[in-house]
């Protein structure tokens, strides 16, 4: 899933297509395609890697036309490859598709194809409506791509393009980015604004459950709704939305920066990362990625999660769940200390590396070392195909998507909502895990996309703390448990982009050294989300108070004790205290931003840092 461009017009089709999925090339990709329809055939051509080999490509291979499509992808399901590029096809070549999302059955329907004779030509999830297209065609192109659409489960932008209707290019979206670019004799679909600045400024922009039916001379709209046969469809007038933009603040969506973006993303980066990982009435968790057996499973004596920077601080939270839920000792530690202290490890420990990238140099220095010790390895990554990817024996992707920003946010919060999903694997699989427990567990992950969906609205009340508090020069977060977990993040995001000094400190360690350096006015952050640890945690924020420091609290909604002790307070939206992490860490993200926008810092590129740490 990335980039989606189409075009249906006069003019040059692979100039169209190629030049937008070069303005998409800002949200990363691992290949690229273009099919065409030409003479009633149509032509495809993929390439791996960068835009620049698919041009390479197009020199000697004939594609026009005044109808394609074009597709830049982040892999997923199947490493990078030509093979697992987008567009793909039915056996016939009489469709082409392009798809951003995941298919959750595609394994039921691919082998249901495969027995009924389809050929498959890669890893893809994708592949399979290509061939549902095909499978289920009775000459109605629209009514063909309703019926597939009714037999598809996930989040998907689709684009289809068919050799017997060489006028029509059709969309449909649910739960991920389609607009529809509006011209004169021309129309252009995208995933994203930024791809068709060149050509219109007035796009429709599709809602979820929408289908699109694009032509030369026009688009009209329907809302799926249920409907079964074409016949039940029903045109819906859509707004047309004027883009005032830039080409740069387009291809942030509006926002100020990346960061920003991204932030915003995270809700659906929590949904897209717990897609299929959920059944449907909340009983289980399925992980089929794992090749785990039941045998593997129950011999694991004790966990090492190794990572680096906020990878190390999704780490420790990941301890704290697996050791409650599945009752396994965790271990965390900073990846480039791990291979240099010698661990005490079992025939059965499995070693556990974090890295957004997968190409951290010193986590996956722990990953060789653990391998040549014997260790099993399973690797939490947001790149398919990386190098983790590729090195550990299993591997979780975490589907937040390219993250462009150098300060990590939406790859963390799916890293801990991979590690919530894992300690319920591991405790239904190895009994620890109770009914109740699987209930609120479950439960809880199910609703965080719309619990973040909330927090967001606090953005303005953060965004004045941030001006307000703007020339400080120390920052302390407090926090007990979980809670001290994330004040380690929170506090490095505020000096890694705000470039404030920052420090977390365990809220009971206070007395320990801490207090010396509370003074007058100074801010301190105080987490209180956890319910067992509350009233521990009010006393030491009292203590900050008494030192006349000015105190911002992180409570649940409804919570009226903490006001009395604090200067202001954000309130989350009520759900279980065990993901607390990841609703708590949202605010604190945005307080870096902010604090980083008013000092006037470049906060998608703060200084000295790399996105990807690729040297010990």
């Amino acid at each position: 899933m990335c980039g989606i461009v189409g075009y249906i017009g006069p003019r040059h089709v692979k100039d169209v297509v190629i030049g937008g999925l070069r303005k998409l090339e800002y949200r990363g990709y691992d290949s690229a395609g273009i099919a065409t329809l030409s003479n009633g055939q149509i032509s495809v051509v993929k390439a791996v890697g960068r835009l620049g080999n698919l041009e390479d490509k197009l020199l000697t291979e004939a594609v026009e036309g005044e109808l394609g499509i074009g597709h830049t992808r982040w892999a997923t399901h199947g490493r990078p490859s030509d093979e697992n590029a987008h567009p793909h096809q039915d056996c016939s070549g009489k469709f082409a598709i392009v798809h951003n999302g995941i298919v959750e059955n595609y394994v039921q329907i691919r082998e249901e194809l495969l027995a009924k004779g389809h050929r498959f030509q890669s890893e893809t999830d994708t592949e399979v409506i290509a061939h549902l297209m095909e499978e289920l065609y009775n000459g109605d192109f629209a009514g063909t791509v309703l019926a597939v659409t009714q037999r598809i489960r996930g989040a998907y932008a689709l684009v289809v393009m068919a050799k017997d209707d060489p006028d029509t290019l059709i969309a449909v979206r649910k739960a991920s980015p389609l607009i529809v670019g509006l011209g004169e004799g021309e129309n252009f679909i995208a995933s994203d604004i930024p791809a068709i600045l060149e050509y219109t400024r007035d796009v429709y922009v599709l809602d979820d459950g929408e289908m699109a039916i694009v032509r030369r001379d026009g688009m009209t709209c329907y809302p799926l709704d249920g409907a079964t046969t074409v016949a039940e469809l029903h045109p819906v007038e859509k707004e047309v939305l004027h883009v005032t933009w830039d080409a740069v603040s387009a291809e942030r969506g509006g926002f100020q920066h990346f960061m920003q973006k991204e932030i915003h993303e995270q809700p659906k980066a929590i949904r897209d990362t717990l897609t299929g990982r959920l059944d449907e009435d909340l009983q289980s968790v399925a992980l089929p990625e794992l090749s785990w057996t039941d045998e593997s499973l129950q011999a694991i004596d004790r966990i090492h999660i190794v990572a680096c920077g906020t990878s190390w601080h999704a780490g420790l939270v990941g301890k704290d769940a697996i050791e409650k839920i599945a009752k396994i000792p965790v271990e965390v530690d900073v990846a480039s200390e791990y291979r240099y202290r010698d661990p005490l490890v079992t025939p059965n420990t499995l070693v556990i590396v974090i890295t957004q990238s997968g190409e951290t140099a010193d986590t996956l220095a722990a990953l060789r070392d653990s391998k040549q010790k014997g260790l099993r390895v399973l690797a939490i990554t947001n790149v398919v195909g990386s190098s983790a990817a590729r090195e550990a024996d299993d591997v979780l992707i975490t589907w937040a998507g390219p993250e462009i920003a150098v300060a990590s946010t939406k790859a963390y919060t799916t890293q801990l909502v991979t590690l919530y999903l894992l300690a319920a694997y591991l405790g239904q699989a190895r009994g620890t895990l109770s009914s109740d427990a699987k209930a609120e567990v479950l439960g809880a992950l199910a609703g965080l996309p719309t619990v973040a969906e909330q927090v967001l609205d606090a953005a303005p009340r953060i965004e004045r703390f941030a001006k307000d508090y703007q020339e400080a020069r120390d920052t302390f977060f407090i926090g007990r448990g979980l809670d001290y977990a994330v004040s380690l993040e929170g506090a490095l995001k505020l000096k890694e982009i705000s470039y404030i000094h920052a420090e977390a400190y365990a809220a009971g360690e206070l007395k320990h050294g801490t207090l010396a350096l509370i003074t007058d006015g100074v801010p301190v952050i105080a987490l209180a989300t956890q319910t067992h640890l509350y009233e521990k945690t009010l006393s030491n924020i009292k203590e900050v108070k008494a030192r006349d420091a000015f105190v911002l609290g992180l409570t649940w909604a409804g919570d009226e004790e903490l006001k009395k002790s604090v200067d202001e307070v954000i309130y989350l939206p009520r759900t279980s205290p065990v993901v607390a992490p990841i609703v708590a860490v949202i605010p604190l993200q945005l307080l870096a931003y902010y604090a980083a926008v008013v000092r006037g810092n470049d906060v998608d590129k703060p200084r000295n840092l790399a996105k990807s740490v690729t040297v010990e």
